[in-house]
């Protein structure tokens, strides 16, 4: 071999050792399998379903742990008492979000779910405050809901009990529920702005808004028509894509468990009726559809590695030192799938919040919004649809599967963030 060739590739080498032994060797760092240079531990991770490689390695190495994905070090916080004490206990020092290329390139660091510092405090807590004053104060978000409701009954009803994959209905409606906060108004499931809307949530839509009229000629100020824009797309895509996937999951799970539908269905009667639409209220004198529900997002597991936090300065976390800027992976399946909280975690059991008199049990394993600074800002519009879309649901339709029950698969397909359901057809048949 060419001795010019022979001195480049040792060179290389040395260049490529001493760079992984520089970000191997910061801080103090929780234990974790061997890394290669400059693969890391990438052989060691099924990225087809980190959380399942996740979970064997906690086995070894204990609740903290750390995993090198390249060059770069993640730590991972497996179970409820490590995720709470990073999360909460903790919660400033671990709210950063890793600066990935393709969001710079994308949402330009604004918005509510990719930014960091100022430009993230405060466009959470203007976020907060526009859902909390309920579409601008003119009605209540309960109602925009119960409408959305009423309107994805009737879309169902022109179905007319024949076979459809509801994935298109049960998308456009909590969509049009964001529509209805941002823009004052709802969209008809056909109509032509709604739909190129949902296909491409960052084109054809404007947002004016009376705090960025106060804040114009402050050049200091986050509450720019940029930030504005990248933070409606957050919405919308954090308010859509996960709310509908779930109630998706969730019908698939019901169509497997005909006798958990049979149930549900029951105390919708009880407590109901056929004669109003279920309302907020109906919710803590149904504690068995609200254990169901909660079992779905429980079994489904959306977001298992929850979306992946930084440092936001050198952290002594237990025993260890973690430099600023290191990537955290909280690990949401840890207390989801946590086998002294919930028996037989892998099967779908409504039980797992039921006490043995049948009331609703609630458990603090249960986040999947996430927990701390970061947690999701739209969970209680998350949840508040979830019940009233999937009860109204109930209330008017029996459902009806293509297949046999037992032919119907419940696995998911693990995607690099989330899990969504395998296609699935299903007929709504009118009660």
């Amino acid at each position: 071999m060419d001795p010019t060739v022979v001195l480049v590739l040792c060179l290389s080498c040395l260049l490529l050792f001493s760079l992984w032994k520089q970000s191997h060797g910061r801080g103090n760092l929780p234990p974790g399998p061997t890394p290669l240079p400059v693969l890391g531990n990438l052989l060691q991770i099924d990225f087809k379903d980190v959380s399942k490689s996740l979970t064997k390695l906690s086995k070894v190495y204990g609740p903290v742990f750390t995993v090198y994905l390249g060059m770069k070090p993640t730590v991972v916080m497996y179970g409820y008492e490590a995720v709470k004490e990073a999360l909460v206990d903790l919660g400033e020092e671990f709210s950063g979000r890793k600066d990935l290329a393709v969001n710079q390139k994308v949402n330009k660091g604004l918005g509510v779910i990719f930014s960091n510092g100022k430009t993230w405090k405060d466009t959470r807590r203007f976020s907060l405050m526009t859902l909390r004053n309920f579409g601008m104060g003119k009605r209540s978000i309960e109602e925009r809901v119960q409408e959305e409701a009423r309107c994805l009954m009737e879309e169902l009803r022109k179905t007319n009990a024949s076979p459809c994959d509801p994935t298109f209905i049960l998308g456009a409606a909590p969509c049009n529920v964001i529509c209805s906060v941002i823009f004052q108004s709802r969209f008809e499931y056909r109509d032509a702005d709604f739909l190129k809307l949902m296909e491409k949530f960052n084109e054809n839509f404007r947002l004016a808004n009376s705090r960025s009229a106060q804040e114009k000629d402050n050049p200091q100020s986050e509450f720019t028509i940029d930030n504005l824009l990248v933070t409606v797309i957050d919405l919308f895509i954090a308010g859509t894509e996960t709310t509908s996937t779930t109630l998706r999951y969730g019908l698939l799970l019901l169509l497997k468990y005909p006798e958990v539908t049979a149930k549900v269905q029951e105390e919708i009667e009880r407590v109901i009726g056929r004669h109003r639409s279920p309302c907020m209220q109906d919710r803590s004198r149904m504690p068995y559809t609200d254990a169901v529900i909660h079992e779905i997002q429980r079994f489904i597991d959306l977001i298992p590695n929850n979306v992946p936090r930084t440092t936001t300065g050198d952290v002594k976390f237990r025993n260890y030192l973690i430099p600023k800027g290191t990537p955290i992976l909280p690990s949401l399946t840890s207390m989801l799938k946590d086998d002294k909280e919930f028996p037989n975690p892998e099967e779908f059991d409504p039980g797992h919040f039921l006490d043995k008199s049948g009331n609703f049990k609630k458990s603090d394993y249960f986040l999947p919004f996430s927990t701390g600074k970061r947690a999701c800002v739209g969970e209680a519009l998350a949840r508040m649809e979830l019940f009233l879309f999937l009860t109204t649901i109930l209330q008017n339709f029996t459902l009806k599967p293509h297949v046999d029950v037992k032919d119907l698969d419940t696995t998911p397909l693990v995607s690099g963030l989330g899990r969504v359901p395998r296609s699935y057809k299903l007929s709504f048949i009118p009660v």
